[in-house]
């Protein structure tokens, strides 16, 4: 589960990349943030492209992770991957 700002779903696209081999299914909050807009604290701030969850969205799809927009796309995504 990941959030708009900072970059830990980018990294974390780099080590699901290099060092799991099992399913991945993520949820990042925010889609519908307004840009330049704080969320809830300071590290949930969209500046550009950088940390929207869109980008977190490719780079996560980039290495295979299946990514819901909302938590019950989410759940089916999950449900998919564990059959």
């Amino acid at each position: 589960i990941g959030e708009i700002g900072g970059d830990a779903e980018e990294r974390a696209a780099d080590f699901i990349k290099e060092n799991i081999t099992k399913p991945v299914v993520a949820y990042v909050a925010g889609f519908t943030a307004p840009e330049g807009k704080t969320m809830g604290h300071a590290g949930a701030i969209v500046s550009g492209s950088s940390g929207t969850a869109e980008a977190k969205k490719i780079a996560l799809e980039k290495v295979g992770v299946k990514v819901g927009k909302t938590p019950s796309e989410t759940a089916l995504l999950l449900r998919a991957a564990i059959k």
